[in-house]
């Protein structure tokens, strides 16, 4: 017979804790690139996330359907698991001449920075596979 303790809440890691490079631009003191803190969420938090980037539009006949936007929903995932820098710090907020952490995070970083970290946030959160392949086969 098999140990089921290795499955109670107390045996189990509660995040997943990385240090991850996200742009060769942000350079400390000492001229080294800065490394942002990532964690990983709970499947809790993640359907909490989808829901706020879920909006319903009416379609045929007058009937509502639910229909997750991809881009919030992963920008939300993205901020959620940035621990450093602090996303929602006004401080920062104020020099890129935005509000909210979702905003500064887009002006803050290029493209392809953006892409990798959503990436590397996906495989901290055991996304082996595309977030929008994954999308569209549920849409299916």
């Amino acid at each position: 017979m098999s140990d089921l303790s290795m499955f109670f809440a107390q045996n189990a890691a509660v995040e997943v804790a990385e240090e991850f490079v996200v742009s060769e631009r942000f350079k400390d003191k000492d001229g080294k690139a800065g490394k942002w803190k990532l964690r990983s969420i709970t499947e809790d938090d993640n359907q909490e996330l989808r829901k706020s980037a879920t909006k319903k539009t009416k379609g045929k006949n007058g009937l509502y359907t639910s229909d997750l936007d991809t881009n919030d929903y992963l920008s939300k995932l993205v901020v959620a698991c940035v621990a450093y820098p602090d996303l929602k710090n006004a401080e920062i907020q104020k020099t890129y001449g935005v509000m909210g952490a979702e905003k500064l995070l887009r002006k803050m970083l290029l493209p392809g920075e953006f892409s990798n970290l959503m990436e590397k946030v996906q495989a901290m959160n055991g996304f082996d596979r595309d977030m929008n392949e994954m999308v569209e086969e549920v849409k299916n």
